[in-house]
C-alpha cells in the first residue's frame, strides 16, 4: 500500500513473499504463532503469509485428518483458536484471510462448541468477534487507499 510512497520494489518483495509463504507451508503451530506475532527476525508479516497460516490451519493432511481434532489436546486446540484471533488481529489483513477465518470457524464449528461447553470458554464469541475485527480492518485499509489514490490525482 505504502510501496509508492517509500519506493519500495515490488518485485523483490513479491519474491520474499513467495519464499515466506513456502517457510509457512512447513511450519509447526508454534513457529506459525511466533510468524503472526511479528517476533520472526528473519520474516516480516505480510498479507501472503497470514493467508498461508490460515490455509494450512484449514486444509486436510495427506490422510483427511483436519489440523485440529476433536481428540486433540485442549492446548493443541486453544493455542490453534487463539493463532486464529491473532491473524485476525493483524493490520495485514487481507480478504482473503478473513474468508479462511470464516472457513475455519465453519470446518471446525463442533470443535469450537465442544472445547466452549467442556471448558467453560467463550470462543465461539472470540472467534466470531475476529472476524468483525478483520472486516473493520479491511475496511479501513480500503478508506485509507481510497484517500491515497485521490491524493495521487
Amino acid at each position: 500500500m505504502f510501496g509508492k510512497i517509500l519506493g519500495k520494489n515490488k518485485l523483490e518483495s513479491n519474491k520474499q513473499n513467495n519464499v515466506i509463504v513456502e517457510k509457512i507451508s512447513k511450519m509447526n503451530r508454534s513457529d506459525m504463532r511466533v510468524y503472526v506475532n511479528n517476533k520472526l527476525n528473519i520474516f516480516e508479516v505480510c498479507e501472503e503469509g497470514l493467508t498461508e497460516v490460515m490455509k494450512v490451519l484449514v486444509s486436510k493432511d495427506a490422510k483427511g485428518r483436519r489440523f485440529i481434532e476433536s481428540d486433540a489436546m485442549e492446548s493443541k486446540i486453544k493455542k490453534a483458536f487463539d493463532l486464529v484471533i491473532i491473524v485476525a488481529k493483524s493490520k495485514k489483513m487481507s480478504i482473503d484471510t478473513t474468508e479462511l477465518i470464516q472457513t475455519f470457524i465453519e470446518l471446525y464449528s463442533d470443535i469450537i462448541q465442544k472445547f466452549d461447553n467442556d471448558n467453560k470458554q467463550i470462543y465461539s464469541s472470540k472467534l466470531k468477534d475476529s472476524v468483525n475485527t478483520s472486516l473493520a480492518t479491511l475496511q479501513t485499509m480500503n478508506n485509507l487507499k481510497k484517500k491515497m489514490n485521490i491524493l495521487d490525482k
